[in-house]
């Protein structure tokens, strides 16, 4: 399952263009379908990880983002891997969080938070 965690879209949504984003479309867990906007394809680690944020929840005030692996197939198809530890996602989340602090929104993961998970 991916980690899910909420995120405070402080900064307004008034250059998003629907037409001028990459989708991805999320099977949960549960059976549903979820179609994503990619906010970020990004390094942490060793690995590739990519942020996702439901279409649906663009332009509210909190929305829910989903951190995942990202790497290619030998094909060269995009592929998604769930974030299998804890540490993991925590390295993960900070590596999204600072892109966003260079962007100028708010962390996805408060402090307080992160502190739980150690």
């Amino acid at each position: 399952m991916a980690k899910e965690k909420e995120m405070d879209m402080a900064v307004e949504m008034e250059e998003f263009d629907p037409e001028q984003v990459d989708t991805v479309t999320v099977s949960l867990d549960d059976g549903r379908e979820l179609e994503c906007v990619v906010l970020a394809i990004y390094e942490a680690g060793d690995g590739q990880y990519i942020a996702l944020l439901p279409e649906d929840e663009v332009d509210e005030e909190e929305s829910t983002v989903f951190l995942y692996r990202y790497y290619e197939d030998e094909s060269g198809e995009p592929q998604l891997d769930n974030i299998g530890s804890d540490e993991e996602y925590k390295m993960a989340s900070n590596a999204f969080n600072q892109i966003l602090n260079d962007a100028g929104y708010d962390d996805i993961v408060d402090e307080e938070e992160l502190a739980k998970m150690q």
